[in-house]
């Protein structure tokens, strides 16, 4: 599972195509000491979060609420993409770096959108089958003149942020394994840390530190304990271990650091979140119980070393994908008249935390969306009670939040104006049953629930809730102040400014702005791109720009069918910049050729399509394309295809003829006739399921 060497301190592995940095230049010169300073600069946005702190938080206050109406385009870029665009755009005197999907860089002239430089990894298409959540990517950092991305088949790479050419490359990951990256790495005192995912595939997650100047590896912390039978790589897994049971290394454990982290200079520490178990289901990956250390916990190291300080666990024994890896955010809070140094999460569990970040103490853990798994937090152990309803291994639950979470990757915003948290918050809860008969496969996803089941349940059960909401809540008084709903469950991350405006595009198409206090719409422009990207502030010669990018996909095209923009209109990647006085028109977005089809449930199916049904939901079929085949539009609907396209329906599902577009063989795992009962399952649900109007 390893190409690279265990230990804190292994040098010079593992990569390959290095040359030495250039001399310092002109172009990219962001340090460790500009983004700790970074209010001093709010003209820029340095990195992911904009600071360490990661509030994502603009001072800048020249477009507000009295002016707001004049905020309007002022200009757009195009990335030529059409899959899932999160990245947040990172903008450094003057030129912007932007992510899109397959991994690929963009740097851009801030004030006009001209095209600098291209950088494509050429990231092989048919890894997009080792991805859970779409084939994106989250941004970039910049440091000392240089662009670091991580790739979805695991390298870091730091490129040049002048000229745009690779300086060097190191492969993160064993290449045998089903590895992926989505998440942006962060740079903090010259080493660039990254994670990686594939947790649902059965991986052993871990997060790495390298060199900025060289690509070394400086050090390696992994998040759950490999074979209790060989030496552990660092002393705190020794520990761990006694908190699983059965087998659970030859499963992979999970654990995956697959987003957020943020650092604090003056405790020098970092903090990490760390994900789902490999299984999802603890009697599948730890039969005899246990909490499953460090699943779903918040991690506080040592950068230097990767020495862990401490760590608070939000999900002991997690059993419903439960990451802890949603955006970390460091604030200074008044709390029972204590000014105190604070760290805050709303996982996907539903609970809103606030820790110590000095210590990991519990502050407080209050649910901030319908949580049915758990009925409260006990303070004095820091441990959810779990509920009798949370438990489906006798029998099929709907259970809130789902494995989307109350809260996924999208980050938050912080204004120290309202002391409000701001929360893209998903209500949307699933059907859980376990997988009697799973076996891990290192071919497919490994949830340990049952996908197949999930269709016959939402034709017997009660219909699940699928809302989403943007929430402002206030930490101190650990309780929600305001909340906007919005028509479809997965929209974009924040952006707080010192107008006091909040800046949130959706799954629709629309980007608004809200009034931080009250959380009154004051501004909105219908794009009919779905957006997912977390906007950002600049400024260029006393001009305030707002910047969001647009491209809907993610983990949520398995929702919002018919909701999301996607469905409607062609899903075009597109950098979309406003400024007061800006007056392009929007760019129009070509509708699709096909009208959506709503699905229908509780068909009668013959044995072929209900075996057809069954192989699709539990080959991995349906994680790409939709529960009951229902696409969201940003990859092809299989209920609409042609009859040349089911001629060729095998050679594309196992010959692989497409997989240079992203669609892999599955011919190790899928035989002729199990691609014939998919084919007629499809053509069943092309039958039964009717066009619909669009949602707007």
């Amino acid at each position: 599972m390893r190409a690279i060497g265990f230990g804190f301190t292994v040098l010079l592995c593992g990569f390959a195509n290095w040359t030495p940095l250039v001399s310092a230049q002109e172009t990219g010169q962001v340090d460790g000491a500009r983004i700790a300073n970074a209010n001093t600069e709010p003209e820029q946005w340095l990195s992911y979060g904009r600071t360490y702190d990661e509030q994502r938080f603009s001072p800048l206050d020249q477009i507000n609420r009295d002016n707001i109406d004049a905020l309007g385009l002022a200009w757009t870029y195009d990335t030529g993409q059409r899959r899932g665009h999160e990245a947040t755009p990172i903008v450094v005197d003057g030129r912007i770096y932007l992510t899109a999907s397959w991994s690929v860089v963009h740097a851009l002239d801030a004030a006009t959108g001209e095209s600098l430089w291209i950088f494509d990894p050429e990231v092989p298409r048919e890894w997009a089958r080792w991805v859970c959540c779409d084939v994106v990517n989250r941004g970039a950092a910049v440091w000392e003149g240089h662009v670091y991305v991580g790739t979805l088949d695991g390298r870091l790479i730091a490129i040049n942020a002048e000229t745009g050419e690779a300086a060097w490359t190191v492969r993160t990951t064993d290449r045998e394994k089903p590895y992926a990256i989505t998440g942006a790495p962060r740079v903090v005192k010259g080493k660039v840390i990254i994670g990686n995912g594939g947790a649902e595939y059965g991986v052993r997650g871990y997060v790495s530190a390298y060199d900025a100047a060289t690509g070394s590896e400086v050090w390696r912390f992994y998040t759950v304990p490999g074979d209790p039978s060989l030496p552990f790589e660092h002393p705190e897994l020794a520990a761990a271990a006694d908190t699983w049971t059965g087998e659970w290394w030859r499963v992979g454990g999970g654990g995956t650091v697959w987003d957020s982290m943020s650092y604090d200079p003056d405790l020098d520490l970092l903090y990490i979140g760390v994900g789902n178990g490999a299984p999802w289901t603890r009697v599948h990956r730890s039969p005899d119980g246990g909490d499953n250390l460090y699943l779903s916990s918040i991690l506080a190291l040592r950068p230097d070393t990767g020495e862990l300080v401490w760590h608070y666990q939000t999900t002991p024994g997690d059993n419903w994908d439960y990451t802890a890896v949603q955006h970390i955010m460091l604030a200074d809070l008044e709390i029972d008249g204590v000014v105190r140094r604070v760290l805050m999460q709303a996982p996907k569990n539903g609970f809103f935390y606030v820790l110590d970040r000095a210590t990991g103490e519990l502050l407080s853990a209050d649910k901030y969306i319908t949580a049915t798994w758990a009925s409260h937090v006990d303070m004095e152990t820091g441990r959810p009670v779990e509920t009798p309803e949370s438990l489906f291994a006798d029998q099929p639950r709907v259970i809130l939040p789902g494995p989307l979470g109350g809260h996924n990757w999208h980050p938050m915003a912080f204004s120290p104006n309202t002391g409000f948290v701001y929360i893209p918050t998903i209500d949307v809860a699933f059907h859980y049953s376990i997988n009697e008969s799973f076996q891990h496969d290192p071919r497919t996803m490994n949830l340990g629930i049952s996908l197949s089941d999930v269709p016959d349940l939402l034709s017997e059960l009660p219909a699940p809730p699928n809302r989403g909401f943007l929430k402002a809540w206030d930490p101190v008084e650990k309780r929600e102040a305001w909340s906007v709903e919005h028509p479809a469950a997965f929209n974009g991350g924040l952006l707080a400014t010192a107008g006091n405006l909040v800046f949130q595009g959706t799954a629709d198409g629309r980007f608004a702005a809200y009034a931080a206090e009250s959380g009154d719409q004051v501004w909105e422009r219908l794009l009919n791109i779905g957006i997912v990207a977390p906007p950002v502030s600049y400024r260029l010669e006393g001009e305030q720009y707002v910047a969001v990018l647009g491209g809907w996909g993610g983990g949520g095209t398995i929702l919002d069918a018919g909701l999301s923009a996607a469905s409607h209109y062609e899903n075009l990647g597109r950098l979309f910049v406003f400024r007061l006085g800006g007056n392009v028109p929007i760019p129009p977005v070509p509708p699709k050729t096909e009208a959506f089809l709503a699905p229908t449930f509780g068909a009668d199916l013959t044995e072929t399509e209900q075996r057809g049904q069954d192989l699709f939901h539990d080959s991995g079929c349906a994680i790409c394309h939709g529960l009951l085949a229902v696409s969201s539009g940003t990859i092809p609907d299989l209920r609409q295809l042609d009859e040349s396209s089911h001629q060729r329906f095998d050679a594309v599902v196992r010959g692989g003829i497409l997989r240079n577009q992203g669609m892999p063989s599955y011919a190790d795992l899928l035989s002729e006739s199990d691609v014939a009962a998919i084919q007629v399952y499809l053509q069943r649900r092309s039958a039964d399921d009717t066009a619909a109007a669009p949602s707007r």
